[in-house]
């Protein structure tokens, strides 16, 4: 892995600091989930900062009410709306076929969080995986073109500390044996996509493109539900949606990631490997996320999942 990469900002800066001074001009994005949460500031930055920007959603009536505000906001025409079902593979053709031109940031913002009782999505597979890995890479290799065509092309998926909670079980990714737990199945599918990162680097950096991942930490948005009767978070360890947008819109432009990729980034900085889950796990990665051998079996896998 090498030195960690380290920056000078912390939990407490803003997507708009950690991106102040940097012009997006002539960039385009791709923001999915866009409609709520830190999607709507990580797109809000991106587009005050120049770039076209793209703000993915199944329910494109919100979306829309977004993108109105953000123009209105930052004084940035270039704001599309498009609607973007990732457990619908004919959604994510459709977005795909639909665009023109390069891509250069592709923002892995959409997930659902520790879903109550087993859920699957139409082709099977346990539903937290499937939105929160599956649709990704379907969406991803369908655009690869598009962000070889950039010239120098970032992917940020958000992932979590909860990754600690479990790896990718590959003989049972779908709960067909195992008794269903909804945190250990966020957990997966936050393990897998770290595991994306690592393998959509390793196969298309020679094409000029690189992935990272990122935990934006605990935000207070409608994603942090009460589990087992209890916030998910305590409400004094909570971000603001600005903070929480952070790290990935420090992934996104920050010059000290110019090709570099295959990492895991906690609040604007990359995390430590760890072999256990320690007390203060927002700072630690699970070796296990970023394991080449993991990623291309999971990389493998997705594919014969993802096959027509």
């Amino acid at each position: 892995m090498g030195t960690l990469i380290t920056s000078p900002f912390t939990r407490d800066n803003t997507a708009d600091e950690v991106s102040d001074g940097i012009d997006l001009s002539g960039k385009r994005a791709v923001v999915t989930g866009a409609a709520s949460g830190i999607g709507i500031e990580t797109a809000r930055t991106l587009a005050r900062r120049g770039a076209e920007v793209t703000l993915t959603a199944r329910r494109i009536e919100a979306a829309a009410a977004v993108a109105e505000e953000i123009v209105a906001d930052t004084g940035n025409p270039s704001v599309r709306v498009a609607r973007l079902e990732l457990t619908d593979r004919k959604s994510v053709a459709e977005f795909a076929e639909s665009w023109s031109g390069p891509l250069h940031l592709l923002i892995y913002n959409a997930g659902v969080m520790a879903i109550q009782d087993l859920t699957r999505s139409v082709d099977g597979h346990e539903m937290q995986f499937a939105t929160n890995h599956l649709g990704h890479l379907d969406l991803a290799t369908r655009l690869h073109d598009a962000m070889a065509d950039a010239d120098g092309a970032r992917i940020v998926a958000l992932s979590s500390s909860g990754h600690l909670f479990s790896p990718v079980v590959f003989d049972d990714i779908d709960y067909r044996f195992r008794t269903y737990d909804p945190v250990a199945a966020y957990a997966q599918s936050k393990s897998a996509d770290i595991l994306f990162a690592v393998g959509a680097t390793q196969r298309w950096a020679a094409d000029g493109i690189v992935a990272n991942a990122v935990n934006p930490g605990a935000i207070a948005t409608s994603l942090q539900r009460h589990v087992g009767g209890k916030l998910a978070t305590p409400l004094h360890l909570q971000k603001t949606v600005e903070q929480g947008a952070s790290t990935t819109i420090f992934a996104a432009v920050s010059a000290l990631l110019d090709n570099v990729g295959g990492r895991y980034f906690n609040d604007n900085t990359e995390a430590t490997p760890t072999d256990r889950r320690d007390p203060d796990p927002a700072t630690t990665v699970a070796l296990y996320a970023l394991d080449p051998d993991n990623a291309d079996r999971l990389w493998a896998m997705s594919e014969r999942f993802l096959q027509p």
